[in-house]
């Protein structure tokens, strides 16, 4: 019996036994969903590392925005997702850890309702106001919020989020009110300080550095511990206002209960991508940092996360 009729043979026994073979994960599209409309950072991040992942995976890696609620609405899709590995949650480190120490009614439990995968990347954020705004340094903006209590806002990709935290923390240290609004996302969060609709927003470099360079932006500060490689002009916040930092970041979360080694082999797929050359170049332009940690270590830090950030909810009394 010739190898082509033993394999037709074999196949045929199996199909007589009732026993499927095997498939190799994935056999078909992954869909990465992201709570924020187009646009934005974290939409950025996820559309360069797709096409690497797909290559890896040797199926499509689709990216599907479903925006709305601070990204509530495209978590609880994911939770409510067949635990499979073809969903996957894209997140802010809002989404994962200061959302649910905020919130007390979400529909869905991040602890129990997720599995981690990896943490993508993280980056410090700008803050961006309008040009119309009469401050060219954090000081000046001081003492122009001090001296209009009334006349400055600043907004945000959503109640909760961490651009929201960051002007609150803002507020806090700097010991001025600006009043803070909310949008859905941060395109159109970004999009309105260019307007002139809002003074400011606390942003990834991602969301407004275009606008920086075509003039339509001003860069006040950054809010790392550090200045920028990209911006390397642009003073920290914390040269201002010792010990004020603030730091963004992006991971990924798969429905409880999917199998480890399809979380797995989505981390080794988004690790990969991490290391090209291609997005290391894109990374460095828009002052994004690559991560690409284990499971474990990204369960860890979301879970030391949510412990921080609940302190700061509860030192600055913040309520939604």
């Amino acid at each position: 019996m010739n190898n082509a009729l033993r394999g037709w043979v074999a196949a045929l026994a199996l199909c007589a036994s009732g026993v499927a073979a095997p498939q190799s994960f994935p056999a078909r599209s992954l869909h990465i969903v992201i709570g924020f409309p187009p646009g934005g950072a974290i939409d950025t991040i996820a559309r360069v590392i797709a096409p690497k992942m797909a290559a890896d995976l040797g199926q499509s890696v689709v990216v599907e925005n479903k925006p709305g609620a601070g990204g509530v609405i495209g978590m609880q899709s994911v939770a409510r997702a067949e635990p499979d590995g073809y969903t996957v949650f894209m997140g802010t480190m809002g989404n994962f850890s200061i959302t649910p120490a905020l919130v007390k009614d979400l529909p869905y439990d991040v602890a129990k309702d997720f599995a981690p995968v990896t943490e993508v990347a993280s980056s410090a954020f700008v803050l961006f106001v309008t040009n119309t705004l009469p401050v060219k340094t954090v000081p000046e903006l001081i003492a122009y919020a001090k001296a209009h209590p009334a006349e400055v806002n600043f907004s945000s990709s959503g109640n909760g989020g961490l651009p929201h935290m960051a002007g609150e923390m803002f507020n806090s240290a700097a010991g001025v009110k600006m009043t803070h609004v909310p949008y859905k996302g941060s395109a159109p969060s970004v999009n309105d300080v260019v307007a002139g609709q809002v003074q400011l927003t606390f942003e990834a470099v991602a969301a407004g550095i275009s606008h920086v360079k075509a003039g339509r932006l001003r860069a006040l500060a950054t809010t790392g511990n550090q200045r920028l490689g990209v911006l390397p002009d642009v003073p920290t916040v914390a040269e201002t206002l010792p010990g004020f930092e603030v730091t963004n970041w992006f991971g990924m979360a798969v429905p409880a209960g999917t199998p480890a080694d399809r979380i797995n082999r989505i981390q080794q797929s988004v690790a990969k991508a991490l290391r090209d050359p291609d997005v290391l170049r894109t990374f460095a332009g828009l002052g994004v940092d690559p991560v690409g940690d284990s499971p474990a270590q990204f369960g860890a830090y979301i879970a030391q996360e949510r412990i921080r950030w609940q302190k700061v909810i509860s030192d600055a009394n913040i309520t939604m």
